[in-house]
């Protein structure tokens, strides 16, 4: 049975709660992620900045702002007042189809993989999603 391990990703960007918004926003946007784990000096898991969450202090660009405003607002607000901190997590050796069942059951983008509190990974829908891409070649290989 394959287990969280063998499909999160153990490379993740994280921040630090103290960190700011707009230092998030680039993150997202050259890394091209939806979420970012928030952790502590200590590498805890502390919360979770969602792309979602960002979306909620950006100002309308019908309110014709311009994008040095917005990193003005942006380089003000740190991460800890806009994250989540009620947030799910797996740990490493939970079966791959539970963790599976929990993104769809509720909806969820991601599930940070914690350990003794340590952020450790994230499996997000994108990883099951090149899971099924895998399997889908390996069954086309079978096929032919």
């Amino acid at each position: 049975m394959l287990k969280v391990t063998d499909l999160m990703t153990k490379k993740v960007f994280s921040l630090l709660e103290h960190d700011n918004v707009q230092t998030a926003r680039s993150i997202m946007n050259l890394g091209r992620i939806r979420h970012i784990p928030i952790v502590d000096k200590e590498e805890q898991f502390v919360g979770l900045l969602t792309h979602r969450d960002l979306l909620s202090v950006t100002i309308s660009k019908l309110a014709d702002i311009e994008d040095e405003v917005q990193n003005e607002i942006d380089a003000a607000i740190p991460i800890r007042e806009i994250m989540r901190r009620d947030v799910t997590t797996i740990g490493p050796g939970l079966d791959l189809r539970e963790a599976a069942e929990l993104l769809l059951q509720h909806k969820y983008g991601c599930l940070p993989v914690v350990d003794n509190g340590k952020l450790i990974g994230i499996l997000t829908e994108a990883d099951f999603l090149k899971l099924t891409i895998s399997l889908m070649d390996a069954l086309e290989k079978m096929e032919s």
